[in-house]
C-alpha cells in the first residue's frame, strides 16, 4: 500500500503549485493585450490558450474527479482547451486556436483564479497518492508549456515586421567574441545504462525503464555549433547542395517551405541579422545557432564531415558530469537566448542554451509502459515520425530538466530553441 502524503508534503506541493502557476503569469507580463490571441503558425499557440490549457489540465484531471462538489468554470472550456486527449473528448482544432477572440483575456485569468482557488482547498485535505502524482505531473506539464510560451511569444513577435521586443534580457550576452575552436572529445564505448531509474523521483514515462545499451567508441563535440560556423555552411551553398540533405529535407527546400537560413535570420544590406526576444541584432558569430530543423542539423553535420549523436551517446556523455557542476543557461538566467561557450576542452553546454537534435527516432525504450488510465495519451501515442532532442534550452526551467529527459519534435520543426552538437565515429 502506498503511503499517504504527510501534511508537510501537501504543504510543499501547494507551495510549488503556487510558484509554478505564478511563473506562467510572470512570463506573460511583458505582453500587450493584443499579443495574447495571435497564432502566426499552426505550431505556435496563442499565449491565452497556453494559460487556459494548463488550467484545463488541473480542472479536468484533478478537480473534476477528486474534488467533491467542484463546479466547472464553463462547460465548453473542456472542449476549447483540450489539446489532444481524445479519451476526454473531441479536442478543438489546433490550427484554429488563434480564431478565438473569446474567452477574453480577463475571462481566461478568471478561469485560472477559479481553478487555483479550488486547488488550494484540495491541498488542505490531500490524502491520495494518486492525486499527488497527478498534481506533480500537472506541474511538469505546465513547465513544458512555460517553455512553449516563450518560443510561441518569440514566434508572434519575430514574425511581425516591426520586430518588437519582448523584454530586455536580465543576463547580458556581452560583446566580446569568443573564438573558441570547435573540437571533439573521445568517448569510451561499452555497455552503459540509459534512462531514468525507478527511484521514486519524477520522470515522464518515456524516460523509462532504465536499460543497458552497447556503444561503440565515439567522439563528441565539446560545445554547440555557433552562428559563425553555421554561416560558413550557408555561404558554402549548403542549402543548395543535395548531397548533404535527406530526401524529405531536400523536398522541403525545393518546395520553398524551408528557407535557406535558420528561422530568425534575416539578410539586410549585405549583413545578417538575428531576431531575439530582445529585438533584432547583428548576427553574433560566437553564440550557438538555434531554430534549425532536424534536416538542417543533419545537413550541416554531413557538410562538416561529422554526424549527429545518438541519444544514447548524448546521455552517456551527460551522465559523466557531476550533477553539482551541471550549471547551464536556463530560463532563470534571464538571457532568453543561448550564450557563448566558455573556453576549454571539456564538454560544455550539454544542459541549457539549446535543445540538441540527435539522430535517434522517438521510439519506446525496451519494456516501455505508458502511464495507465487518463494519462496514457501523454507521451506514448507520439512515438512515430519524430526525432529526439536532449539537454534543455535557455527557455527551459532549471528544475524541469534531467539528463534522461527526452524531448521530441518532427524533423521540419524549428520554432523551438533547437541547435546542433556534432559527433564522429572513433
Amino acid at each position: 500500500m502506498e503511503a499517504l502524503p504527510t501534511v508537510a508534503e501537501s504543504a510543499s506541493l501547494a507551495q510549488r503549485y503556487e510558484a509554478v502557476r505564478r511563473r506562467s503569469l510572470d512570463l506573460c507580463a511583458p505582453l500587450q493585450s493584443e499579443d495574447y490571441g495571435v497564432q502566426p503558425i499552426v505550431d505556435a499557440s496563442p499565449p491565452k490558450w497556453h494559460l487556459a490549457h494548463t488550467t484545463w489540465f488541473f480542472e479536468t484531471f484533478i478537480l473534476k474527479p477528486h474534488a467533491p462538489g467542484y463546479s466547472m468554470f464553463h462547460p465548453l472550456y473542456e472542449y476549447l482547451f483540450n489539446s489532444y486527449y481524445n479519451g476526454v473528448g473531441e479536442p478543438f482544432p489546433r490550427a484554429n486556436r488563434g480564431h478565438l477572440s473569446r474567452p477574453t483575456l480577463a475571462d481566461t485569468l478568471a478561469y485560472r483564479a477559479h481553478v487555483d482557488c479550488a486547488m488550494s482547498a484540495l491541498f488542505d485535505h490531500l490524502a491520495e497518492p494518486e492525486v499527488v502524482d497527478a498534481v506533480t505531473l500537472g506541474l511538469h506539464h505546465e513547465q513544458q508549456h512555460q517553455e512553449l510560451l516563450l518560443t510561441d511569444i518569440k514566434c508572434i513577435l519575430g514574425f511581425n515586421p516591426l520586430h518588437p521586443t519582448y523584454r530586455t534580457p536580465g543576463a547580458s550576452i556581452g560583446d566580446a567574441v569568443n573564438r573558441d575552436r570547435h573540437s571533439f572529445r573521445d568517448m569510451p564505448g561499452g555497455t552503459v545504462e540509459i534512462g531514468c531509474a525507478a527511484d521514486g523521483s519524477f520522470a515522464f514515462d518515456n524516460e523509462q525503464p532504465r536499460h543497458p545499451v552497447i556503444l561503440q567508441p565515439f567522439q563528441l563535440g565539446t560545445r554547440l555549433v555557433t552562428n559563425g560556423e553555421y554561416l560558413d555552411f550557408v555561404m558554402d551553398d549548403g542549402y543548395t547542395r543535395p548531397e548533404f540533405w535527406l530526401a524529405d529535407g531536400w523536398a522541403l527546400r525545393k518546395s520553398g517551405r524551408l528557407d535557406a537560413a535558420p528561422l530568425y535570420w534575416r539578410l539586410r544590406d549585405g549583413h545578417w541579422f538575428e531576431y531575439r526576444l530582445d529585438g533584432s541584432h547583428l548576427l553574433r558569430a560566437d553564440t550557438p545557432v538555434v531554430h534549425v530543423s532536424y534536416f538542417e542539423a543533419d545537413a550541416y553535420a554531413r557538410w562538416f564531415g561529422a554526424r549527429l549523436p545518438t541519444e544514447s551517446e548524448w546521455e552517456s556523455a551527460a551522465s559523466m558530469q557531476d550533477p553539482r557542476e551541471a550549471t547551464g543557461n536556463y530560463v532563470e538566467s534571464g538571457a532568453l537566448h543561448p550564450l557563448p561557450a566558455c573556453a576549454g576542452s571539456d564538454l560544455r553546454q550539454l544542459l541549457g542554451d539549446a535543445w540538441e537534435w540527435t539522430s535517434s527516432a522517438y521510439a519506446p525504450y525496451p519494456g516501455f509502459r505508458a502511464r495507465s488510465g487518463k494519462f496514457s495519451e501523454y507521451n506514448g501515442k507520439f512515438m512515430a515520425n519524430q526525432m529526439v532532442l536532449r539537454g534543455g534550452s535557455c527557455a527551459t526551467p532549471r528544475g524541469h530538466i534531467r539528463t534522461t529527459y527526452r524531448n521530441f519534435f518532427y524533423p521540419p520543426d524549428r520554432w523551438q530553441f533547437s541547435g546542433i552538437r556534432l559527433a564522429k565515429d572513433a
